[in-house]
């Protein structure tokens, strides 16, 4: 049986400096992420779209989500295969392509997790747990392009 989820987020412009968005220089990209009983995410546009590089845009955020995804597919496998994980980090590379108009698209996501364990003879089944890990990320299966993994295991 199939369960559904709903997930609710409030994105709120605070980019009026005065004019709205009379022209395109007029108005800030700044804005606000809500969801109910969480911290507040400032968001803004890549700066290459007259955004604040101080906030997160649109883009960081898709490229973090993927990568969280992954991490805690893979986390939840290494607890039930008996690896114990004692540190992670993921610098993840996201490609995008702007085309002539303005519009884009993501080309490919990269992962490059860093991982630390203690069952040292089970690195290789460390390894193979990212192909697992991949097969459930509700995210990685939700989009159009190629999501990578690169990882180092010690």
């Amino acid at each position: 049986m199939s369960k559904k989820h709903q997930y609710t987020i409030t994105t709120k412009w605070t980019g009026n400096l005065g004019a709205g968005t009379k022209d395109y220089k007029s108005y800030s990209r700044n804005h606000e992420i809500i969801a109910i009983g969480k911290p507040m995410i400032p968001g803004s546009s890549d700066p290459s779209f007259r955004g604040d590089s101080n906030r997160y845009n649109p883009e960081d955020l898709f490229v973090s989500t993927i990568a969280s995804c992954h991490m805690l597919w893979y986390l939840h496998l290494c607890t039930i295969n008996h690896i114990t994980v004692i540190s992670y980090e993921d610098k993840t590379e996201g490609t995008m392509t702007e085309a002539a108009n303005g519009s884009g698209q993501f080309e490919k996501v990269t992962l490059h997790p860093m991982i630390t364990i203690v069952e040292k003879d089970k690195i290789e089944l460390a390894t193979t747990l990212h192909q697992e890990a991949h097969k459930f990320c509700f995210i990685a299966n939700s989009v159009n392009f190629p999501v990578l993994c690169e990882p180092n295991i010690n």
